[in-house]
């Protein structure tokens, strides 16, 4: 039986590059947001992760379902697929690092190596409807 991560990822675009994080210790980058926690909604996962990450609130009536992608979970079991559920969204304040995010930028489609398997499925998506360089 293959074993599946979910998560949600916030796909957030400036200046036609796209925001990405990478935690402390971690070797890989990542989009923006987490796992689900006992009886969260997708959206009030996401808020929360959001804000514990990067310091921003997220409007929730800005949320629109970007899409779902899958590939395999970097650093973990051959077989483990982690599956992101992507919105995109408006937030306020000013983007800051937590205490668990290492650092943050905005990348173009050239970055794509250095993402997890199943963001880098995302970053293709983004590049096929022209919405990064």
């Amino acid at each position: 039986m293959t074993a599946a991560i979910d998560k949600l990822a916030w796909i957030d675009i400036q200046d036609r590059k796209v925001l990405i994080t990478r935690s402390r210790g971690k070797d890989a980058w990542y989009m923006p947001g987490g796992k689900r926690e006992a009886g969260e909604t997708d959206e009030q996962a996401l808020l929360r992760e959001v804000a514990e990450e990067l310091s921003v609130k997220l409007d929730p009536q800005s949320l629109q379902y970007y899409g779902t992608f899958e590939g395999p979970a970097h650093g973990k079991p051959a077989g483990t697929i982690a599956r992101l559920t992507c919105y995109t969204g408006k937030h306020a304040g000013n983007l800051a690092a937590s205490s668990e995010i290492e650092e943050f930028s905005y990348v173009p489609y050239s970055f794509k190596p250095q993402i997890g398997p199943a963001g880098q499925r995302v970053f293709d998506d983004l590049k096929a409807k022209n919405l990064i360089d």
